[in-house]
């Protein structure tokens, strides 16, 4: 099941669960990727970059992506792969190739300045893993200073047609979406997916602008795919008043630093997850902010019922 241009949907980026002491809990990845299940994602993303991958070995990083592939069959699993060199990044797709993942995704490193140095650096990325591997194209400025511009991506897509997907990150991004949009209806532009991520910060009105879905980790998922059918459906204000409901809270969580631990302690409430464990280093929520949380989401209980933990 590789990774197409068509994909569409929500892709949730996976959490990577770990015990107190820093293990891996294999029991919660189970409970993860089965909530994925049921919710209604249409395929799943492990090892981004709040999957904590830089943490992990590289066997455990194998074993992760091989036990999420083999427990949802049915979905595509895109696994990312973005490494400070070539080499440990053909090894580990080719492992998770080999063990079924639909594709894998890859970031830039934070050393490209120019668009030369981007397309170059892309090219070299497709010589290292294979022109067969599907490969989703990472574009989030905000964390890894790089800056793609639409013409820049254009130039990847039509030069690399392994090139299938685009996970857009970037902020304020709506404006990158409609020219790449444009260019596809003008026939200047192969046709790709479009999935957003940034905890889908702007997902109601990237989509409008003609996103396909999202490709992020917000701790509430399912809201994320309620908000992809809506839109799709063209339940316009339907989608923004459950999406505005939940903004409080995803804006939150969002914060540079803490939004990981927020994420995992609210997947942790949600029953996902044994433990809200960060592997070191790590930042810990204090009391304060997880009684903010809480309080987001008692307040967010009064539009959405799945909000309703009960006591933290």
């Amino acid at each position: 099941m590789l990774l197409t241009a068509d994909a569409r949907g929500v892709y949730p980026i996976a959490p990577t669960p770990f015990f107190d002491d820093g293990r891996v809990d294999t029991a919660s990845i189970d409970r993860l990727v089965d909530f994925y299940l049921q919710i209604g994602a249409t395929g799943i993303t492990v090892l981004g970059q709040l999957g904590e991958a830089p943490k992990l070995a590289h066997a455990e990083s194998v074993d992760i992506a091989r036990r999420m592939i083999r427990r949802a069959p049915q979905l595509p699993v895109i696994v990312g792969v973005s490494a400070p060199g070539f080499a440990p990044m053909r090894e580990l797709t080719q492992e998770v190739m080999a063990a079924g993942a639909a594709g894998v995704m890859i970031a830039p490193p934070n050393t490209l300045r120019t668009d030369e140095q981007i397309v170059g650096y892309y090219r070299q990325a497709v010589d290292a893993i294979g022109a067969d591997v599907p490969f989703v194209l990472q574009d989030y400025p905000l964390t890894f200073s790089v800056q793609m511009t639409p013409a820049v991506i254009r130039r990847i897509v039509d030069e690399l047609p392994s090139c299938v997907m685009l996970k857009h990150e970037d902020w304020p991004g709506l404006e990158k979406i409609s020219a790449l949009r444009q260019w596809e209806r003008e026939g200047s532009m192969r046709h790709i997916a479009i999935l957003c991520g940034n905890n889908g910060l702007f997902l109601d009105y990237e989509m409008e602008r003609g996103a396909d879905g999202a490709n992020t980790g917000y701790a509430f998922p399912d809201m994320l795919c309620d908000v992809v059918r809506l839109s799709a459906t063209g339940e316009r204000e339907a989608a923004h008043d459950l999406f505005d409901a939940h903004l409080p809270l995803l804006r939150y969580e969002q914060q540079p630093g803490v939004g990981l631990a927020v994420r995992k302690y609210l997947l942790m409430r949600r029953g996902l997850m044994t433990s809200a464990a960060m592997r070191k280093p790590a930042a810990a929520l204090t009391a304060t902010a997880r009684a903010e949380v809480e309080h987001l989401l008692g307040r967010l209980a009064r539009h959405d019922p799945r909000a309703r933990l009960g006591a933290g």
